[in-house]
This record gives structure tokens, sequence and C-alpha cells, in this order.
């Protein structure tokens, strides 16, 4: 039962630092944000302690049934800065 206990601690830990890693768009600039996602074509960001999304240049980087939509975090110096776009699915009638 021991054992059990402690490979459930080793494995939330392990998960949690995981979580952690990755640039934040809290500690950086929106000209840095912005930039990354430039630079990059698509970068994950963390938003926050626990949130994150793929932020893209344009539409080339999203799936063939995917669109750019505009896309604004917050970031140390804005509230809503715009950093690019999100891959979002394309709703296609289905004649119903």
């Amino acid at each position: 039962m021991r054992l059990i206990f402690m490979s459930v601690a080793i494995a939330g830990y392990a998960t949690g630092a995981l979580a952690q890693s990755g640039p934040t768009t809290l500690a950086m600039s929106c000209a840095q944000a912005r930039g990354i996602v430039a630079a990059q074509g698509a970068a994950v960001l963390r938003t926050g302690p626990m949130t994150y999304d793929r932020y893209v240049r344009g539409s080339g980087f999203c799936a063939l049934q995917e669109t750019a939509q505009p896309a604004w975090v917050r970031t140390a110096d804005v509230v809503q800065c715009p950093v690019g776009a999100v891959c979002r699915s394309v709703e296609k009638d289905n004649g119903r």
C-alpha cells in the first residue's frame, strides 16, 4: 500500500512540473509574445498557471479543416495583446 501511495505522489509531482514548463505570456511584454509567434509561425504559450494554447501566425499553420481566428492574451504590459491567431474547426453545413 505504501508503494502505491509513493508512486501516485511521484506521478503527481512530475505532472505538475511538466505543466509549468514553457514560456508564459504573463512574464513577457506584448512585443515579446507577438515576436515568438511571428518568428516560429506556431508556438504553445502559457497564459496562466494552468492554461495554455497554440498560437499561429496564419491559417497555413492550421490543419485542413481548421481556420485561424484572431487571439488576444494578457501580457505583463498589456491586458489584451494581439499575439496572432488560434486554429479552430470549420463548421460545415451537413444539410440537416
